[in-house]
């Protein structure tokens, strides 16, 4: 079977699934929402109006005003470019770790695999979110310094994926013919193996998205994470804690728009993974 008629079969798979269909439809206009922010945006996120502070929903202020008479709208608008960058950002970095290093010791085994293993095993019993507070805490707030600690304490469960899948591909018959004709190590990892490991790393970092989003939020919402003036749903959640019982708008839209986010991301991603599992295909599809 070609690569056409796999992606055929792949996204008739994948449109039967509504739930996944729905959540990739929120995704897609999330990023259309972070790319032309400028132009959606009605006013500027940074604009201070004292005699607007604190407002209610109207026809001028569409989800309200916060504590300075900014538009909550559009400071959501541009916060959705803040969880786009620190979710692809903080993923790909783990992503890339995680193939890295889950390569390495479902290839070559023993002592190298031994030694991965445990350093994985050590790095999962610190729960993460504790120790990124405490990385955060020590080398300061600020967007590139969370994408880059959610990246390191997050490549774990992906080079456990990419190890398993090296365990099961490297004896195939491919790989063993490859290695008979003088391939490399290094040719028989990512031109033979890894690009036939990529559907669980695939699924496993749009889930790691949805994670990532959430800890961004959850740090900016403890005051650790985005600072302001830079607009974030986490941040714009604190205001609202100060404010809970005379500006309800400043909890409710921001938290709906990180739940249907990281709800979206997860349904996409258990869409591709019963997508691309090729042992449902046959049965289900009518193909076998």
């Amino acid at each position: 079977m070609g690569n056409y008629s796999l992606s055929k079969l792949f996204w008739k798979r994948f449109k039967k699934n509504k739930l996944a269909m729905a959540g990739g439809l929120a995704v897609l206009l999330l990023f259309i929402t972070a790319i032309f922010a400028p132009f959606i945006s009605p006013y500027d996120p940074s604009d201070i109006d004292r005699k607007h502070i604190l407002e209610a929903p109207n026809s001028k202020h569409i989800l309200g005003t916060d504590d300075l008479g900014r538009d909550v709208l559009s400071r959501m608008i541009y916060g959705s470019r803040i969880s786009l960058s620190v979710g692809f950002v903080a993923i790909g970095i783990a992503t890339v770790i995680g193939m890295l290093f889950g390569a390495i010791s479902g290839y070559y085994g023993g002592w190298t695999d031994r030694i991965i293993m445990r350093i994985i095993d050590i790095m999962l019993s610190i729960p993460t979110f504790f120790l990124i507070l405490a990385v955060i805490a020590f080398i300061g707030p600020g967007i590139w310094n969370i994408m880059i600690v959610i990246g390191l304490t997050s490549w774990m469960g992906v080079s456990r994926l990419v190890r398993a899948e090296f365990l099961s591909l490297k004896e195939r018959e491919f790989v063993l013919a490859a290695r008979a004709l003088g391939a490399s190590d290094i040719r028989i990892i990512f031109k033979h193996i890894m690009v036939n490991s990529m559907a669980p790393v695939f699924v496993s970092a749009v889930l790691g998205i949805a994670s990532a989003i959430l800890v961004e939020s959850a740090l900016s919402f403890l005051g650790i994470g985005i600072q302001p003036p830079i607009p974030s749903w986490g941040n714009i959640l604190t205001l609202g804690k100060d404010n809970i019982e005379i500006a309800w708008w400043l909890s409710v839209f921001p938290g709906l728009a990180i739940l249907i986010t990281v709800l979206s991301y997860n349904l996409v991603g258990e869409g591709l993974q019963d997508a691309l599992d090729p042992r449902l295909w046959g049965s289900r599809d009518g193909t076998g």
